[in-house]
């Protein structure tokens, strides 16, 4: 436990000067550091056309943000498609099926990394350095960007305060001024800084075709071994960074290749909370709001540390399948010996609590309630949620908390003086509900027809497995309970759908809400006004958060993991 408790320590004490350091990077003020970057960044705009000054109504930054991930997935689709005819092939990767390439291009192009392919194998090394790790830095990044225009418009600060004329629409920012900001002076460079340090721990780094090598025990008849390498380091370090998850190996940090050593574990555990805790503290600096950033980092790692301890807890027993073979010990089936239970179930608790889906071991082969964590922490997926739309996520529960307590205290619903309205009120109610009707709808017909999901296992962990595919989807968190035949066009097509809706609907709705609460006047706080950053209403919102969980997936639970663990009960 000492080891989880210095990895919660050093995140935490990493993540405050980076959010503060992320608050001068769009607040205009970014002083030596942004004079670096700034000839880049003209370079950028004069390149692509733009102009960064122009400010955006919320309809026209939603706009901007849906036409470049339209000519991003175009184009990445169609590298899939083809890798096999391009370059920078030394291994002759062939090109992939539609459905999968579609399904591929969605899943990166939404900062999931949802994987139905086997990267070693399937990707060349143009698909993986110009498709797959260029997905990897925009999507978290224009994520950040869609947060810092919400905070911005909801709290009145930011690089360019909200402003609003007569008959024109409130101002939002720009998109691409806020995007470029976040890819150059905060994705590049951190993921640069982690690349070098797990390429020290012998993470390779190079363009070389697959290696051969000679086993010492050849009783198998199995001459030779060919093992694929490539820039790995820097891609292992975009993943975990960017919360995006998928690895250049299919088993991605379990592979020795990936994951060498216990410090280049514990860098890229820390990498998964890294940037969304660290957006936390930005909230405070950049809206002058404190206590607000407190509150709501108290409430996350609240809700961390309880799930991340059951799951250490449930890892930490006897997994019943070995009853009566070996000693009783930890769970052990599909973890790394070198990391051991609690290093496994820290990270499988700590990349789905983040939208990352990382794993340095098997989910699948959790023990139940362990397994179970997991799905809870993306049916939440507001603990830290993925760069920028974990925090949205949280404010939308936030409108939803200040709604019910400003009645609860015989007010009119507000948030920070704005009236909380029906329009708003149904924003959040279509951004939430979307999410327990995609998984249970879809996941209710894949059961219904077997045939369809391929399903290695049956009963209640069956049920599991499929429900984990959605969520894992819709949360665009992209790990996975092992045992679906997933690459079929039923699940490419339909993760696809979940992928797509739970990206970019909480990411409008709340963009949309932030402008319509600015276009309006702002009550004076008084004694009887409803403080969102008390202590009081982050206990308010942890409340909302829990019983919209437990309304929306207890039944879904009951028959999963919890039915698996009293069946395996002697």
């Amino acid at each position: 436990m000492n080891e989880v408790i210095l990895i919660y320590a050093a995140t935490l004490l990493l993540a405050w000067p980076l959010g503060k350091y992320i608050a001068s990077v769009f607040s205009g003020n970014g002083g030596a550091v942004g004079a670096v970057f700034l000839p880049i960044e003209r370079c950028l705009y004069r390149l692509c056309g733009v102009d960064p000054s122009q400010s955006m109504s919320w309809q026209d930054y939603g706009k901007a943000l849906l036409k470049l991930h339209l000519l991003l997935v175009l184009i990445v689709f169609g590298l899939l498609m083809a890798q096999g005819f391009l370059f920078m092939n030394p291994d002759g990767i062939g090109g992939m099926s539609w459905d999968l390439a579609l399904h591929t291009a969605i899943s990166f192009l939404t900062n999931t990394n949802q994987q139905h392919y086997s990267g070693q194998a399937q990707l060349s090394y143009l698909a993986h350095t110009f498709g797959i790790v260029t997905l990897q830095v925009v999507t978290p990044a224009a994520g950040m960007a869609a947060l810092v225009a919400i905070v911005r418009t909801l709290f009145g600060h930011g690089v360019k305060t909200q402003k609003r004329s007569e008959d024109g629409p409130v101002s939002v920012g720009n998109f691409y001024e806020d995007i470029t900001r976040a890819v150059i002076r905060v994705m590049l460079p951190v993921s640069t800084v982690v690349a070098l340090i797990i390429a020290s721990q012998g993470v390779p780094n190079s363009y070389e075709g697959a290696r051969t090598a000679t086993p010492l025990d050849q009783t198998s008849g199995m001459e030779e071994q060919h093992i694929p390498i490539g820039p790995v380091a820097p891609m292992v370090a975009i993943k975990q960074v960017g919360t995006n998850g998928g690895g250049w190996y299919g088993p991605n940090s379990s592979v020795p290749l990936e994951n060498p050593t216990p410090v280049s574990n514990a860098v890229q555990t820390m990498s998964l909370v890294l940037i969304p805790a660290a957006l936390v503290f930005a909230l405070g600096f950049m809206t002058s709001r404190r206590r607000l950033a407190r509150m709501v980092m108290g409430v996350m790692v609240m809700m961390s540390v309880s799930l991340t301890l059951v799951a250490i807890w449930s890892e930490n027993q006897p997994n019943v399948a070995f009853s009566g073979l070996a000693a009783e010990g930890p769970n052990l089936e599909g973890k790394e010996v070198r990391f051991g239970a609690t290093a496994t179930a820290l990270w499988g608790s700590w990349s789905t609590q983040t939208s990352n889906g990382s794993v340095n071991g098997m989910h699948d082969s959790f023990n139940p309630i362990g397994g179970m964590i997991p799905l809870i922490d993306m049916f939440i997926n507001v603990t830290f949620g993925g760069i920028g739309v974990g925090l949205i996520g949280f404010l939308l529960f936030m409108l939803l908390a200040a709604f019910l307590g400003s009645l609860m205290i015989g007010r009119a619903p507000e948030i920070a003086g704005k009236a909380l309205e029906a329009r708003e009120m149904k924003l959040v109610c279509i951004a939430l509900l979307i999410q327990p009707l995609l998984i249970l709808g879809l996941g209710a017909i894949a059961v219904t027809f077997p045939a369809l999901t391929g399903n290695s296992n049956t009963g209640f962990h069956g049920l599991s497995q499929v429900i984990y595919e959605y969520t894992s989807a819709f949360a665009n968190n992209g790990s996975g309970f092992e045992g679906l035949n997933d690459d079929t066009v039923w699940w490419n097509l339909t993760c696809a759908v979940n992928l797509a809706l739970g990206r970019f609907i909480p990411i409008l709705a709340l963009l949309a809400i932030s402008a319509s609460l600015a276009a309006k006047r702002s009550a004076p706080e008084g004694r009887g006004s409803l403080s969102i950053d008390t202590p009081t209403f982050g206990m308010m919102t942890v409340a909302v958060i829990v019983m919209f969980t437990l309304l929306s997936f207890m039944p879904v639970l009951i028959l999963g993991p919890i039915a698996e663990t009293l069946a395996l009960m002697p």
